[in-house]
């Protein structure tokens, strides 16, 4: 199997979890602008997640453009990820719904914090199998966004308990953080 099925698979996934996230917004009682106001906390978190799964839609078609050679362990690592993206919709429309309780923030921590580790096993998974390519795995191995993100995420959970808006600041750093595609990738391909 080449990487172009398995990112064509990874990409209708990931347009079902944005289907789903949107899908989950329920039209206002009244029929007036002040109407939308409740709606708050639950377009803020649907915000907050399509971001993130566009962030992981960009890098991960980015990292699959280096696979040269597909097998097994990628596919499985590649259904670790989509497994913990699908989870987005569920901990995005618990959160809002709760108006940002604790534990609901908490648990779209832990979500993203499982699909930002599954994500490094991907991309150490893919480095391991390029070791005879010293400048891609020279490049790849300065991960400072791979290993700052957990951390961030592991932040945002345990602030959750103090504050679930501190907690949404940890959120906006690691999307901020991601937002621009991974540059060490671009620039490994374009040579």
């Amino acid at each position: 199997m080449k990487a172009n099925r398995m990112e064509a698979f990874s990409d209708g996934v990931l347009a079902i979890i944005i289907t789903i996230m949107v899908l989950e917004f329920k039209v206002p009682e009244g029929h007036d602008w002040h109407a939308l106001i409740g709606l708050g906390p639950k377009v803020l978190s649907y915000i907050f997640s399509f971001v993130y799964v566009g962030i992981y839609w960009n890098n991960h078609h980015h990292l699959l453009h280096m696979v040269r050679t597909m097998n097994g362990r990628l596919m499985w690592l590649n259904l670790l990820l989509l497994f913990w993206l699908s989870l987005v919709p569920f901990t995005t429309a618990w959160m809002g719904e709760s108006h940002f309780a604790a534990a609901p923030t908490a648990l779209y921590g832990m979500v993203l914090m499982l699909a930002a580790f599954s994500y490094w096993l991907l991309q150490r998974t893919i480095m391991n199998q390029h070791a005879g390519d010293s400048s891609f795995v020279v490049t790849m191995g300065k991960d400072w966004k791979g290993k700052l993100s957990p951390l961030l995420y592991l932040f945002a959970v345990l602030t959750a308990y103090v504050s679930p808006w501190l907690s949404g600041i940890f959120f906006v750093l690691v999307a901020m953080v991601w937002f621009m595609p991974d540059q060490r990738i671009e620039r490994t391909l374009s040579h």
